[in-house]
């Protein structure tokens, strides 16, 4: 079968390969449309447990154009590949939910689009939180992760108040801890990381869920703690941080690497305050 860039994107051609993507593939396939893009190493965490077979499907997908991917040039070595929906798996994916298939043109602007984004590495790091949070619970009974939403998902539940990055659920040890999740790359100024707080306040208890800031270094962390106890934090908010460079070798973000305001002490996600049972409670 000659590759949709090459051809013209048919019902039938879609139908063909609909027709031998595999339950895991519609999986990625699903993740891509809702997340928009994944390292190799995310989804060999996400769906394969082995980087070899991780690549040898990958590439099998790319091949017949339901996934794409780009890199941009870095010296020395190679960036990981990052993966999005190619023009066959946008048609898929289109066609489960019952909308008009795009354009090969449009889904290859798109992609080239996203590796240009300013805001690229920090999808990416938002996307590895929830995905290490999700390797986390693949091998552990009883332990996963309930919701995984976008920066669009949260928008359209908090409207202008507030502009996570991304919300989940997670659920271990018989409770569901909701969280809004602020990722942090260290450039802005601690003043406007704090000041996303009263926006949190104004959400209402049907949302007051935990705001965690994911910050890349114990320093970085340990000033905004500084800030905090200076300016203070809503009463209604709870907040609490981790660090990226503390949690690398302390069991990632579903270790003991949280810390709330005022408190030196570090707590896993779930100890952070949630629900007993499934979370259906909590936000109604």
């Amino acid at each position: 079968m000659q590759p949709a860039s090459s051809s013209r994107l048919t019902a039938s051609v879609v139908a063909a390969e609909l027709a031998r993507v595999t339950p895991r593939d519609r999986l990625l396939l699903d993740l891509l449309d809702e997340h928009q893009t994944f390292t190799t190493e995310h989804l060999v965490q996400l769906a394969f447990g082995s980087t070899g077979r991780a690549r040898n499907r990958l590439n099998v997908l790319l091949s017949r154009d339901i996934l794409d991917r780009f890199r941009l040039y870095q010296r020395p070595g190679s960036q990981s590949w990052r993966w999005t929906l190619g023009p066959i798996g946008a048609a898929i994916v289109a066609a489960g939910q019952g909308d008009a298939m795009p354009r090969p043109a449009a889904v290859r602007d798109t992609t080239a689009r996203l590796a240009m984004s300013p805001r690229l590495n920090h999808l990416l790091a938002t996307n590895g939180f929830f995905v290490a949070l999700n390797g986390h619970a693949r091998t552990r009974p009883g332990v996963r992760l309930g919701r995984w939403w976008n920066e669009a998902r949260c928008r359209d539940a908090t409207g202008s108040l507030v502009r996570p990055d991304g919300h989940g659920v997670w659920i271990a040890g018989g409770r569901a801890v909701p969280f809004w999740l602020e990722m942090d790359l260290g450039t802005e100024a601690l003043q406007r990381v704090a000041d996303k707080l009263s926006g949190y306040a104004a959400l209402g208890p049907r949302r007051a869920y935990p705001v965690l800031f994911w910050l890349p270094t114990a320093a970085r962390e340990a000033n905004l703690h500084a800030y905090l106890s200076r300016a203070g934090v809503p009463g209604e908010v709870t907040v609490a941080t981790a660090a990226d460079d503390y949690a690398a070798t302390n069991g990632g973000p579903a270790g003991v690497v949280w810390r709330r305001p005022g408190d030196p002490a570090r707590v896993t996600l779930t100890d952070l305050p949630g629900t007993t049972g499934d979370g259906a409670a909590w936000d109604g």
